[in-house]
């Protein structure tokens, strides 16, 4: 799939945006209305290295966990996170966070996210409204994201290590 992109306008300073960005632990807060069922990799959420396993819950999805991994953190600028998702987790995922400064005391962020499916069948589903689907989902990710940071509000439950 190519590349789908969001962007939101934060009023907090980089700084502070990237750091809540940067502990995988709190994805779960903001992306909870389409992924579940958090599990961290590891104990430490935090920087490079930090890990989730989740479900993806969408329409018709009948393979729905996937994983992510924080590959470069650039502080405070870039986070990359690499993953696999679908059916024997043949998929690759790569998503990207930007943070900008913005006007003021403000950060734009920016989330990139793009599938390299094997497949055809994973390549059909994806022509299926799929990039239409994430579009949406990721768009009021940030939304809640943006609510997290400036108002306190909207909050979910942060992920934890299976099986503790």
């Amino acid at each position: 799939m190519d590349p789908v992109t969001v962007q939101v306008t934060i009023g907090k300073p980089r700084e502070e945006v990237f750091e809540y960005l940067a502990d995988i632990a709190n994805h779960a807060e903001f992306c909870d209305h389409y992924l579940v069922d958090w599990h961290l990799t590891r104990e430490d959420p935090y920087g490079r290295g930090a890990g989730a396993r989740f479900k993806v819950e969408a329409p018709m999805n009948r393979f729905p966990w996937a994983d992510v991994t924080f590959s470069e953190v650039e502080r405070p600028r870039l986070i990359v996170e690499r993953g696999r998702a679908g059916k024997f987790n043949r998929i690759r995922t790569l998503g990207t966070w930007e943070l900008e400064p913005g006007a003021g005391n403000t950060t734009r962020v920016t989330f990139s996210i793009e599938t390299q499916p094997v497949m055809l069948s994973d390549k059909l589903a994806e022509h299926l409204g799929a990039r239409r689907w994430f579009k949406r989902q990721n768009g009021k990710a940030l939304n809640r994201l943006r609510l997290i940071l400036e108002e306190n509000r909207g909050r979910g439950e942060r992920a934890t290590v299976a099986a503790g």
